[in-house]
């Protein structure tokens, strides 16, 4: 099924409410700060973008392929991913077959089924990209789907629409990358003199030597130690070249924060003696699924330790479960629509990691949730306590305007506005990032806007946090 010729506009009071005094204020406050530089701390964006400025293929390779938001929903209804020219990354993969599939084909696939993401954040922001970036005025659909893909394609092959230029245009003062621990850096490395030095920055993400889970955690370490010459089968060995590499993405990427997406929140405080023993269970492959995890929730303590070392700040993602669909994940690899939100519990996970370190004035955590279900139970009063937590916008499956919505709802009245820090994209999908961040706006003005029209805060005090909750918030949490 394919929805024909529908017009394409964008209403200007979009997801402001529906009660014409809450809409007024909102307008009011959204007029503030709508023009308010965009910071984009945590996503994951090719800084090859922003260092070779190289144009965009065509339209399936800018919208399709590397979204898995868009790929999940159609894989969902019965299309393959071949068909789409997904890269087939895993063992099981052909990468000659992804690299010719005709990406026409895939666009009109995409096109005959976009009547899928109605009332979906993707179908928000693809919509709003249509409009504002490229000027379309009709709808995608079957009928106009190569006219689409023939104007996008030529657009991109302009000047107008390199990467570089595009962050101009789209007012984005700063994005964040986000690489592995063995990442070389080079394209932050090479940015280090140029104007985008400032504008471009990395995140130390070490999942991959750090969750002894993964299939190639034994041949990390031993890379790890390659490039850090450290002796990586001892414990103290492997820390100190976790160490090392903190250090390369603060000085070669401009590192601010790292990032942790483990499966849980767990957290553990195990002595030396435990360490060690357990570090050589892992790293011989010998390790339990019980003490994988317990691996892991030592290491989020020892990396805490290690941020208030060297100050960066401490993104912890945890609750997705991973490459649920094992056939995909043996076809395509990582990230391919099929992690799913798991449940989570905080209180009583973190508090190994709280109790060494909750009260350090030089530590700095930002929590995240796929389990909507402990805002207000769980995450709200941990934020609302402890001066080293804070906690990151809603994430993910919840990056949507009535997930948005529910976050403030549930974690304003325990945890307050200034114990969160504004909004993060964490996206792939590069035009998307000024769709998304003017949700959040939108979505934080409307929430404004029923409070001061409930008399529980004054227009001046709306105000003020309008611009905390845009720009002011996230700089600070990020030391930026």
């Amino acid at each position: 099924m394919s929805i024909k010729s529908q017009p394409l506009s964008l209403h200007p009071d979009r997801l402001f409410s529906s009660d014409p005094a809450i809409v007024s204020v909102a307008r009011e406050l959204y007029e503030q700060i709508k023009d308010l530089p965009i910071i984009s701390p945590h996503g994951h964006t090719d800084p090859k973008w922003f260092n070779k400025n190289p144009n965009f293929g065509n339209a399936t390779e800018l919208f399709i392929k590397p979204d898995h938001y868009v790929f999940r929903m159609l894989y969902s209804q019965g299309i393959e991913l071949t068909e789409l020219g997904i890269p087939e990354h895993g063992i099981d993969g052909d990468l000659t077959r992804s690299k010719n599939a005709d990406p026409k084909k895939a666009w009109q696939i995409f096109a005959d089924n976009y009547y899928l993401f109605a009332g979906t954040p993707s179908g928000y922001w693809l919509d709003a990209v249509f409009y504002d970036v490229f000027g379309f005025k009709e709808k995608l659909n079957s009928e106009n789907a190569q006219q689409y893909y023939d104007k996008i394609t030529t657009e991109l092959a302009t000047d107008a629409y390199k990467p570089q230029a595009l962050m101009d245009r789209f007012n984005i003062e700063l994005i964040a990358t986000t690489e592995g621990a063995l990442d070389s850096l080079e394209h932050h490395k090479e940015m280090a003199e140029t104007a985008m030095a400032k504008r471009v920055i990395t995140t130390f993400r070490p999942d991959d030597v750090v969750d002894a889970s993964r299939e190639d955690f034994t041949d990390n370490l031993a890379k790890l130690g390659e490039l850090t010459d450290q002796d990586t089968s001892t414990w103290q060995g492997y820390l100190e070249a976790i160490r090392v590499r903190r250090a390369y993405f603060k000085k070669e990427g401009r590192a601010t924060a790292t990032d942790h997406g483990h499966p849980s929140a767990i957290t553990a405080d195990l002595s030396l003696s435990e360490c060690e023993a357990l570090f050589k269970k892992c790293r011989t492959g010998n390790a339990t699924e019980q003490e994988q995890e317990l691996f892991r929730g030592q290491m989020l303590t020892e990396l805490a330790g290690m941020s208030i070392e060297d100050g960066l700040v401490m993104q912890i993602h945890p609750g997705a479960h991973r490459n649920h669909n094992q056939p995909i994940f043996n076809q395509f690899g990582r990230d391919k629509g099929a992690d799913i939100p798991s449940q989570t519990e905080y209180v009583n996970a973190l508090k190994p990691l709280l109790s060494k370190y909750g009260n350090h004035p030089k530590l700095k955590i930002i929590l995240f949730t796929l389990d909507e279900t402990t805002y207000s139970r769980e995450l709200a009063p941990l934020a609302g306590h402890y001066p080293s937590l804070k906690l990151g916008p809603a994430w993910w499956f919840h990056d949507s305007p009535a997930g948005m919505l529910r976050f403030r709802q549930q974690t304003t009245e325990t945890a307050g506005f200034y114990n969160t820090v504004g909004f993060n994209d964490d996206t792939r999908a590069f035009l998307s990032i000024p769709a998304r961040h003017d949700v959040a706006r939108r979505v934080d003005c409307r929430y404004l806007a029923e409070l001061v029209t409930n008399h529980q805060i004054t227009i001046e005090t709306a105000h003020e946090l309008a611009y905390q909750l845009t720009y002011g918030l996230v700089k600070k949490a990020y030391n930026l």
